[in-house]
Order: structure tokens, then sequence, then C-alpha cells
């Protein structure tokens, strides 16, 4: 995680606002309407009567952006950051999603198309007024002396709210705050505004206050290994050294309830942070603070009261405690705006929202795509060609067909089916639902290890939880891709070496992992499989084909599993080479393996291809004899 880019997009959520006078206090349950009064190119704005600065407002697409800042202060407004360059506005049942950079925002729900994209001026977040305002529930007129007026009804003049959680300035009598699931609390001043979560993980979570002067973050991470206060307090100065910071103070507290440790350090800007580390429960809880305004490393102790609040416990009985947490059993909701998907995946789980990938460390996985589908493909033909790629990627000992049926799933009928596969390391189950609507399909895969054979029992609650709006990929997309899986394979490409003077096929079905060809290494990888071509200018072929032997040697005697099966002598592409085939069980995975190491004017080639043995069907050995076949040196 890059945590410099979090602070930074955070701090630029609040410094819009500069206060003149006496912060504002929220508006009294008596008040009727809140109230914003601004004007384009101004810097002074007037908030609930208050006069204030703030960044001047500029005219954009005719559009008047305006600090994000000035939604917290005039209707204290919530703002979170949702993963590096998302930015939600929340008030009461309202939400706006803003994306750094781009003009489409999420209100409620719904796709709304802005006149110019929030973007970064001055480290500060600007955003447009119009459609954030009117997001929230606000009005919008101009007054007879030109300035523009954005009021609201405060909150205390309003009917209760469905969700008042979602406002956390207002949650009365609220002292503290935390995380009930990763265990952690502290106290919760007045104004203390929650910058959000990294990717929706609830293991990072940032905090500013309303003046944009401070900044607090808490990090939590598994920790096997129990770590003592002065290992932690080695950790955190040798963490400070590799980013560049100068340690200005450290101490580390074993005697404490909790043993932790603390640095205070001066970056690279000159900004003072104190850092800190505890160990409890498994687990590594980090937390780091900035104050803005700190000339001296000293300053940051008027925060002591705040740093030391912290703990590594969470009281669920405590009413005056506020819980960030959203994991409701176990599991907590994730949504991917661009494709309208929303489930419900295990709270400990790595999270991809974006790619829509979901792991445990178990190696339990859950993956979601979405394709176009074939112009009168039925999801029966795309059910047969998947079951046909596990016969064609599988041999027959290595893969068996355990059920298929169909299912009500996100309003759809599916097809759901299941089956088992084993490299050689244990047998694992998998599962595929296949939806296909409105000319396009959405494909679920979720795999489950022997090793993790209870992860199976979450299938299903993961598949209720599943909710796709179908129209939101019609809207946001044209023509997609086609499902990998579906790649003919004995389709080939052509692929050309100008600066090493070969050419070959490669299979489409395989990935790439380096395929600039002018470059040193070429490699494919596919299922069970992979596929590379090293080229060296500086050593000859004939040590690069000892150097090989003494590897296999030294493999042979270190290695049980690891055997030379056969070197040979033979012609490749018109030159002699050396051929060497070897097996190997790596990881519990048995494969075989093939080098090929020649010359060509001066330079030495060494081309490697290897297959599991649980994947040495006859369409993969085809694709590789194919691929071997066709390399040749232009002429």
């Amino acid at each position: 995680m890059n945590t410099r880019t979090v602070r930074t997009i955070t701090t630029a959520l609040l410094t819009g606002i500069i206060v003149l006078s006496s912060a504002v206090q929220p508006a009294a349950a008596s008040d009727l309407v809140e109230e914003l009064r601004l004007r384009t190119g101004s810097q002074t704005a007037t908030i609930n009567g208050e006069k204030q600065t703030i960044h001047k407002p500029y005219v954009e697409q005719g559009t008047l952006m305006v600090p994000a800042g000035v939604f917290k202060k005039a209707f204290h407004s919530e703002i979170r950051l949702s993963g590096e360059d998302v930015v939600k506005v929340m008030d009461g049942p309202h939400t706006v999603a803003l994306t750094i950079g781009s003009k489409t925002a999420w209100i409620d729900g719904e796709k709304v198309e802005m006149a110019a994209a929030p973007k970064m001026v001055k480290d500060v977040l600007m955003v447009p007024l119009r459609p954030v305002a009117a997001g929230i529930g606000a009005t919008l007129h101009k007054s007879d002396q030109g300035e523009l007026v954005i009021r609201m009804k405060a909150n205390g003049a309003e009917a209760p709210q469905e969700h008042p959680e979602n406002e956390i300035d207002s949650d009365i009598g609220k002292t503290k705050i935390g995380n009930s699931y990763y265990e952690w609390s502290m106290n919760y001043p007045t104004g203390l505004i929650v910058g959000g979560s990294y990717n929706e993980s609830e293991d990072f979570t940032s905090f500013m206050n309303a003046e944009g002067t401070y900044y607090l973050e808490v990090l939590v991470s598994d920790q096997e290994v129990e770590l003592d206060a002065e290992d932690m307090l080695q950790q955190l100065v040798q963490d400070a050294k590799d980013m560049g910071e100068t340690v200005m103070d450290r101490e580390a507290y074993g005697e404490a309830v909790t043993p932790y440790a603390r640095i205070v350090t001066k970056d690279g800007d000159g900004m003072f942070w104190e850092a800190r580390q505890y160990y409890d429960h498994g687990r590594l809880y980090e937390v780091y603070f900035s104050d803005y305004e700190a000339v001296n490393y000293k300053d940051l102790q008027k925060h002591a009261s705040l740093l030391n609040s912290f703990r590594t416990s969470f009281n669920i009985s405590d009413t005056t405690m506020k819980d960030l947490s959203t994991v409701e059993n176990g599991m907590t909701s994730v949504y991917n705006e661009d494709y309208g998907i929303a489930l419900s995946v295990p709270a400990e789980w790595d999270k991809d929202n974006q790619s829509l990938i979901y792991e445990s460390k178990e190696g339990t996985h859950l993956s979601l795509q979405v394709t176009s589908a074939p112009e009168g493909a039925s999801l029966k033909d795309w059910s047969d060609k998947l079951n046909q790629w596990m016969r064609d990627v599988f041999v027959e000992d290595a893969h068996r067909e355990v059920d298929s049926y169909t299912l009500n799933v996100a309003g759809k009928d599916a097809q759901v089916n299941q089956f088992q596969y084993d490299f050689g390391d244990g047998w694992t189950t998998e599962y595929n639902v296949l939806i296909q609507e409105n000319g396009y399909r959405y494909y679920l895969e979720y795999a489950v290890p022997e090793t993790a054979a209870g992860d199976e029992g979450l299938f299903e609650e993961i598949l209720a939880s599943l909710e796709i709006d179908y129209d939101t990929v019609s809207e946001n997309f044209g023509k997609l891709g086609e499902d990998p899986y579906l790649v003919n394979k004995s389709s080939m490409i052509t692929r050309t070496s100008k600066t090493y003077g070969y050419t070959l096929d490669i299979p489409r079905y395989w990935t790439p992992v380096e395929n600039r060809f002018e470059s040193t290494i070429v490699a494919y990888q596919f299922t069970g499989g992979f596929f590379s071509i090293h080229v060296d200018k500086e050593i000859s072929v004939e040590m690069a084909v000892s150097q090989l032997r003494e590897s296999y040697a030294e493999a042979a005697q270190s290695r049980k599993d690891f055997r030379v099966t056969d070197t040979k002598n033979m012609t490749f592409a018109g030159e002699p080479a050396t051929e060497f085939t070897y097996h190997e069980v790596e990881k519990g995975v048995p494969m075989q393996g093939r080098q090929l190491v020649f010359e060509h004017d001066g330079i030495t080639y060494t081309v490697t291809a290897a297959l599991n043995d649980a994947n040495r069907t006859e369409v993969q050995l085809n694709a590789l004899s194919k691929t071997l076949d066709s390399f040749s040196f232009n002429k």
C-alpha cells in the first residue's frame, strides 16, 4: 500500500478551509437551515454566518469548482477517501461518489455525467459545486448581491434519518471510535473526520481534523511471530531510515499493558511524524500521526492524549463507542461501480475490487469477469465450451466433473458447474457460475484447495449475496473482450524480433508475461506450463551449455525430485543445438521441462518449455510443438 499517496489525497480533501476566527460549531437543533455563501474568484465565503477563507473557486467547462472541504464545514457532510482516487461526500441518506480526474459521478447509486472532473489544485481537491450540492440534498440560487447561496436543512430540523450512522458527527454521545473486527479503539475528538479505508479494506483507516491541520492513520496486519517493544522499535527506526526520514526521538514501552514502541521523525518535506507499533491478538497495529503546523518534534506532544488513548481492544457494550466496521458475521460487502457488481466476501481475505479478485491466505480464490457474448451463442454453448476447455488442459486422471445444475443467481437463471482438478499437489474443487444477460456474460469462479476445504461452505453464502445491476455494463462499456478460456487453442499469431532476427508463432491462448520481442527475454504462461526465450550477447554457446550442465548436476545432488532424463545434440532452426530434458517435482507438482541452447550470428539463445504432468494433454503438447517448429531466423 502506498500510504504516502493516501496521505496526500486525504490531506487535500480538507485543506481547502482556513479558519479566520473561532471554529464554526454545528448548527443548533433550533436552526432550520445551514447555509454556504460564496463568489466565483473570491477566497471569502460565509458559512452559517461566519466569514472564512477558502481556496479560490473557479469556473471550468462552465462549472464552478470549489474545495471539497466546504461541504464538511457548512453542512457537516462526511467526506471519505475510498481507494486512492475515489472520494465520497455523504450526508444522511445521500452519497456522492467522485473519481479524481473523471467526469462520471455516482449519486445515490445513479450514474451522472458532470461537465468538469474533480482535480487537485495546489494540493487541494476541487470538485464541481452544483452536482455535489444537489447530490447531498442542498438547494442553490443566486442572491441579489451576486453570491451563490447553497442551503440545506440542519440535521436537527429533519425527520429521523433511515441510516443515522452515516453521519459520524451527528452521533450524539460518541466519545470513542474504532473497529470491532480488527479490535482497536481510541478517543473520538470533536470534528474528527474519517478519511476512509484503502480499497474498501478495513485494515487501513485514515482520519483528519476538520481544520486540516493534522492527519492520523491506523494500519492492522497479521503478525505470526510475536514482537516485543524493542523489536517494534527496531522496525520503526529501520522503516524511517528506508524512507529517508530523520529520527528525532525514540522509545520502547515494554512495561505498558500492551507493549509498544514509538518514534518521531522528520520527513523530506520537513513534516514531523509520530509512528507507533503495538503487538496484540497476533496482529501488528501501526499508528501514524502528523501535525502540519509543527515546527519542532516536541510540538507533537500536545496530541499525546489522543495518541495515548489508542487501545488494541474494542468494547462492543460501550454505548459511547463509534464502530467503523461494516463486518457482519465475518463477511464484508464489496462493490465495483464500473460493472455494477456487489457481493459479500470474508473480511480477512485479500481484496482487489477493481479487478474483482478475492483470495484467502489458505489459497481459496474468488474472481468475477464480464465479457461480451458472441452473437447467437447460448448459455449452454458457453457451458459446453468451458467443459471442453477443462478436457483440453487436464489429463483424464487429473480432473473430474462433479455436478452441473441451474440456479437463480442475482435475479437470473445461472448455470453452475462443479468440477475438481489436481496439478499434483492435491485436489481443488471449483465452481463456475455463468450468467448471460443483455449481450454480456458474467462469469464467477470459486476455487477451494483441499487444504482449505472448510471454505467450500462459503460458496452458497457468497452466491446469495451477489447483486448485479445489469444495465450498468451496457451504460459504461461497448464491446468487451472474449472469455480467455474460450480462445481457440489451435489459433496462432506470428511474432518477429527485428533486433535478434527471429520469427515464431505463439498460441493465442497463452498469456504474455514479457512479450517485448526486441528485449533479451520473452516469456509466456498457460495452464500448467510456460515458455521462454533468453538472448545473451555476452556468453558463448559453449559456456551456456557448460553452466546448464553444472546447474543440472547440482540440482540432481541437492533435490531428490529432480533428474535429467536426456541430453542430446540436434539441429534447431537450422543451427546446431544442445537439448536438455528434465523432470522435477516443485511444491508437490510434477513437471517436465525442455531447454534448447544454440548460437546464431554470435548470439546465444536459450529456449525453455515446461509443462506439468497433469496438463500434458495432446492439445497442449501440440501447441508447444507448433511454437517450437515455427521458430526460424529471418534471412
